[in-house]
């Protein structure tokens, strides 16, 4: 498995999984756009390009500057999202449903909707977003956050069927509670060895935009450590 020359564009790059993605990107030789919002820290090697992803003229624009800096765009990697805990009962109104409805889903849609003629122009490509396990089942206070997420496994599944015969898979990975250092300050008593780490979700994704995994489309896949 490996990535030598594919020029990949990883949304949420400055957060703890994209950056780690893009650090496995560049590990397996390809090329590293790394979008986000504001400023970040990114891997040596990527480019970095500061995108307001909840926005189609902007996603648009940044893409074709990536084009053009590295010829072309091979694969997308949607990383970027986020979570909060909050039941309907204690919500004052429903501005958490929309954010995180625009923050998981709509920059999924629209990176997607971005890319796809720079995967056309390229004769296929790859696209891998992140879903959650925790949209498998729906628990308090994780409304919004499942909803989101649902949404963007069944979309992944949507644009994989529509995409199929055009050399393009879609592929999602489904993480359980990731390793970071907010997530532990959050859950201070949790057994942390047993949570996925980004690095494991990270080679994951690498395999799904290489072209080992040219037959898989439509898959949502576990990676859930020892949880």
């Amino acid at each position: 498995m490996r990535l030598d020359g594919r020029v990949i564009v990883v949304t949420g790059a400055f957060g703890h999984l994209g950056r780690e993605v893009a650090r496995e990107v560049l590990a397996q030789g390809g090329k590293v756009a790394a979008l986000d919002l504001g400023d970040g820290d990114v891997p040596p090697g990527a480019r970095a390009w500061t995108v307001d992803l909840a926005s189609l003229d902007d996603t648009t624009r940044v893409l074709a500057e990536v084009a053009g800096r590295f010829g072309a765009i091979d694969g997308l990697a949607n990383v970027a999202g986020g979570f909060r805990w909050q039941t309907l009962d204690e919500s004052v109104d429903l501005a958490e449903w929309t954010a995180l409805h625009r923050l998981n889903l709509g920059t999924c849609v629209t990176a997607s909707k971005a890319v796809l003629p720079f995967l056309q122009r390229a004769g296929g490509g790859r696209i891998v977003n992140v879903g959650a396990m925790g949209a498998v089942k729906g628990a308090s206070g994780m409304g919004a956050y499942a909803a989101s997420k649902a949404g963007v496994m069944r979309f992944t599944e949507a644009l994989a069927d529509e995409l199929k015969l055009q050399d393009i898979t879609v592929n999602a990975v489904l993480p359980s509670v990731i390793d970071t250092p907010a997530n532990r300050a959050d859950m201070p008593k949790a057994k942390h060895d047993r949570w996925v780490k980004p690095q494991e979700i990270a080679r994951v994704i690498a395999f799904l935009l290489s072209d080992a995994a040219a037959a898989v489309t439509g898959a949502l896949i576990p990676v859930t450590g020892k949880t």
